[in-house]
């Protein structure tokens, strides 16, 4: 074959090669997006599937809610049919008895004003005895001061007034006789009219009392007619209970077929999520194997898109590795404390940033080899070395601002110091391939996401696998 169809042939099998590496690399830009999607999708089926089943326990606790109301409203209208024929029998009988004793207590009351009235009467008729007792009194004292005159007089007259003497004497004995009499009726009736006034006050007394236990009766009377209505009332509240039951039964029926709807609802959202696991892990799978291909093609000697940024970023993770020989070499830094791992909060930041042995030294030497990265290519974001377990102690300049007190502030501009040990992150920082090519989608906010790959090279000092230097550029 002539010398110019061989050229020829090897251009064209360039081509060839350099649009494979292309359709490749595009390949894992479209494979990157659909597993982000996949992953949106199964964040939000997971979202879901917490609404479903929080609808579905509040569904529940409504019906159990709505259930107990049924079963209070019952208990109420059959507490209340109860009390209705408590009240009902209750007011019947405090109607007779109060009845009743309105009408002993008007018989009293008459009973008591009667012999009110009559203590009244007997008081003037012993008025008028005391007065005729006294009038006697008078009698008697002026007929001994007759005998007595008379007396004297027989006893002038001698033998002839002897028998007038006998007279005047034996009228003297009658009238001291009618006075004694006189003076003990006086006090007999001193002591009835005590007792009269006693009496008398005690019947007043006892009026008074009738009077205000009829005026009590009558209170009772309407306490009574108030029991009647409460028993109307009674019976209009079992009514309007009634009334409410039918809506609360149909509201528990309609809950009942709510809650299954919402059962079914959440076993398919949970077997949609379990699905999206499965999808989740099936599309991580073929963008390792993208990224894979991606490593084979470029071994193979096939040119990609990516290729300057692949060479940058071994040829930083030699100069790195160089850097901590050399430190290990003046005994800036030993061996240990390069490899430390007792990661170390740093209190009051947030997000969380930590420091081990080693973060002081990396911020020496790091920033002038990971700074003149960024002026490569306008695409790329950082360069940045990570360790074995994603931590980043040093980043660019550009993000490793003082944390404020915005934590939305801060984890855009504070990103030094931080744990990155998500897939993207821990991939670079334990990768021992050549190199490593990811295509992930970043978080911009706001639910917007850039496409960026990552292009990883490991760190080796002194045979042991440090981390890892991670190239971001935009796709």
């Amino acid at each position: 074959m002539p010398a110019e169809n061989l050229r020829a042939e090897g251009e064209r099998r360039r081509q060839g090669e350099t649009g494979i590496g292309d359709r490749a690399g595009r390949l894992g830009v479209e494979i990157a997006d659909i597993a982000g999607l996949v992953t949106d999708l199964s964040a939000i089926s997971q979202q879901q599937a917490l609404q479903a089943d929080a609808a579905l326990e509040a569904a529940a606790a409504l019906n159990a809610t709505t259930s107990r109301l049924g079963r209070s409203m019952g208990e109420a209208r059959q507490a209340a049919g109860d009390v209705r024929v408590v009240l009902d029998q209750s007011a019947t009988t405090i109607s007779d008895v109060v009845t009743r004793t309105t009408r002993t207590m008007a018989a009293l009351s008459e009973g008591a004003m009667t012999v009110e009235a009559t203590l009244g009467n007997v008081s003037g008729t012993v008025a008028g005895v005391e007065r005729a007792s006294a009038a006697i009194a008078q009698i008697a004292r002026e007929t001994k001061l007759l005998a007595l005159n008379a007396s004297v007089e027989a006893a002038r007259a001698g033998d002839a007034g002897r028998g007038f003497a006998i007279i005047a004497n034996a009228v003297k004995s009658l009238a001291d006789q009618i006075q004694d009499f006189s003076g003990q009726t006086v006090a007999h009736l001193g002591d009835l009219t005590e007792a009269l006034g006693q009496l008398r006050q005690k019947a007043q007394g006892n009026a008074e009392a009738a009077q205000l236990a009829m005026a009590e009766a009558s209170a009772a009377e309407q306490a009574t007619a108030t029991l009647e209505n409460l028993v109307d009332s009674v019976g209009r509240l079992m009514g309007d209970i009634d009334t409410m039951v039918q809506p609360v039964e149909q509201s528990i029926a309609g809950f009942e077929s709510m809650q299954a709807e919402l059962s079914a609802l959440a076993e398919g959202v949970e077997t949609g999520r379990g699905h999206l696991g499965r999808a989740e892990q099936r599309t991580q799978s073929i963008l390792s194997i993208s990224e894979e291909f991606m490593l084979y093609l470029v071994e193979a000697g096939v040119e990609t898109a990516d290729a300057p940024f692949i060479k940058l970023a071994r040829a930083k993770a030699d100069e790195i590795a160089d850097a901590f020989e050399a430190a290990l070499g003046r005994g800036e830094i030993t061996l240990s404390d390069l490899f430390d791992e007792a990661y170390c909060d740093v209190p009051g930041s947030d997000p969380k940033q930590v420091v081990t042995r080693f973060t002081a030294f990396t911020d020496r030497v790091l920033p002038a080899i990971q700074e003149p990265v960024l002026g490569f290519d306008s695409r790329i974001a950082f360069c940045a070395a990570v360790d074995r377990n994603g931590y980043l102690p040093t980043h660019n300049k550009v993000y490793s601002q003082k944390q404020g007190s915005d934590p939305v502030w801060n984890a855009a501009n504070c990103r030094n110091r931080r744990m990155f040990n998500d897939r993207t992150g821990l991939a670079a920082g334990r990768s021992t391939q050549p190199f490593l090519l990811q295509t992930y989608r970043r978080d911009m906010g706001g639910g917007q996401f850039a496409l960026m790959k990552d292009c990883s090279a490991p760190i080796v000092v002194r045979g042991r696998h440090w981390g890892g230097v991670r190239v971001a550029f935009k796709v």
